[in-house]
């Protein structure tokens, strides 16, 4: 038996980032960088960055699930490591595809935020109880969520699996 998933199509996910797009123009706030944290938030990133005609963009790499339900003790800035000295007075929207436990999105903000970035976050999706809340969200729930970028695993895992 398998426990029920929220699944995001790649429809869904165009529907998902034109809509965030649309509430972050709403909202007044308009970045002079997009960055995201790497991986899941990388395509999210930039569908909005297109959708916000934004051109410049970066990449923050940070690991905390090493699986489903596997977590390091705590996110982990990764190489190679983003400019942040570039970012100091910018407006910057930081996108991940999930703020489940929100740890990861924490660590991010505060990053920036340090190296004086007026720093809003969005993700598609946020769980219930994630500590840290994105400004901007598109969906909500409790579910584990199948990215249509992510959920078949790595081709190595796939053509293994067919072959077996």
């Amino acid at each position: 038996m398998t426990a029920e998933r929220e699944r995001l199509g790649w429809d869904g996910f165009g529907a998902a980032t034109r809509a965030l797009s649309r509430a972050i123009v709403a909202d007044g706030f308009a970045p002079d960088v997009v960055v995201a944290i790497a991986r899941g938030g990388l395509l999210p990133a930039g569908a909005i960055a297109y959708g916000l005609g934004v051109k410049s963009c970066g990449a923050l790499n940070v690991e905390f699930y090493t699986g489903i339900g596997r977590v390091l003790p705590e996110p982990e800035v990764l190489q190679p490591a983003l400019d942040v000295d570039y970012l100091a007075g910018k407006r910057v929207l930081l996108v991940d595809d999930v703020s489940d436990s929100g740890r990861t999105l924490a660590l991010a903000v505060a990053l920036l935020g340090e190296h004086g970035a007026d720093v809003r976050s969005a993700t598609i999706y946020t769980k219930p109880g994630s500590v840290a809340l994105p400004d901007y969200s598109w969906r909500e729930t409790p579910l584990w969520i199948d990215f249509p970028w992510s959920f078949r695993g790595t081709v190595l895992e796939e053509d293994a699996a067919a072959s077996s």
